[in-house]
């Protein structure tokens, strides 16, 4: 903390940090969240991720953490038909408790995408085809284990998908071909018929063999969905532009002192 400080205290202009995860990470080597605050007299912006109304109290637990050095909060992954709602109700709820709100990011599944490289590197996938198409963003999952029928239903609702079935469920693999599919995971024992790479290769859609079975494979996406990543132009430019739209920097300039 001392090497840092020093570090911050050269030069001007102004220094962005970003914290751990949580509010506790770190405190082994007293370098919480908390403790930097603290330590360097650096006012915290606290991003959130919001739920429901139990999201406040975490809220308030940094607040009775972080004290004064608390500037406000911005909350995330808020479903896009409750952001009007949340901002005339649950914005003064805040400011009453001492948590100013400055910005509410709607949830999106661009922002939560992966890309098709980033599952073969997860999953020690083998690629049967179009390798070229690695950069591919994948940003739902559907899992093949219906019959054909309910499943083209499933795969005519979502989009930008990743599908997981068996590999013997041939079906099943040539309807979401036929679909929004970024890449087709084929898992369990048996190779993927020729036919099926072939139509995988027409319609450039990517064809991954993985060992693990299907409940293993799922596991291994929703954990990847779980991290955000700005690496790709794409997200980096959506996400700037929707904390423009959405987060109030004026209000926060202000009450930095910056305005």
């Amino acid at each position: 903390l001392e090497q840092l400080r020093g570090v911050l205290g050269v030069g001007e202009g102004i220094t962005l940090l970003e914290a751990a995860g949580s509010l506790n990470e770190g405190l082994l080597f007293g370098l919480s969240l908390p403790q930097l605050a603290h330590g360097l007299q650096a006012p915290v912006l606290l991003a959130h991720a919001w739920e429901d109304a139990g999201s406040v109290e975490p809220l308030l637990q940094a607040k009775a953490l972080l004290g004064d050095q608390l500037l406000g909060v911005v909350l995330n992954n808020v479903e896009p038909d409750q952001i009007t709602a949340l901002r005339a109700e649950l914005s003064p709820a805040l400011q009453a408790l001492g948590l100013p709100l400055y910005g509410l990011l709607p949830r999106s599944p661009l922002l939560r995408s992966v890309t098709v490289g980033e599952l073969v590197q997860r999953l020690r996938a083998e690629m049967l085809c179009c390798r070229e198409r690695k950069d591919l963003l994948v940003e739902t999952l559907s899992i093949g284990a219906m019959n054909v029928n309910s499943a083209m239903e499933v795969f005519r609702q979502q989009r930008n998908m990743a599908v997981v079935t068996g590999a013997d469920r041939t079906d099943i693999q040539l309807a979401a071909l036929e679909a929004s599919t970024q890449c087709l995971i084929l898992t369990g024992a048996g190779d993927p018929l020729p036919q099926l790479v072939s139509r995988a290769q027409e319609l450039d859609v990517p064809l991954l063999k993985v060992e693990h079975d299907t409940l293993a494979t799922v596991a291994v996406i929703e954990k990847a969905f779980g991290h955000v990543r700005l690496h790709e132009a794409v997200k980096a430019t959506y996400a700037a532009r929707m904390v423009a739209e959405h987060c109030d920097f004026a209000a926060l300039f202000s009450r930095l002192g910056l305005a």
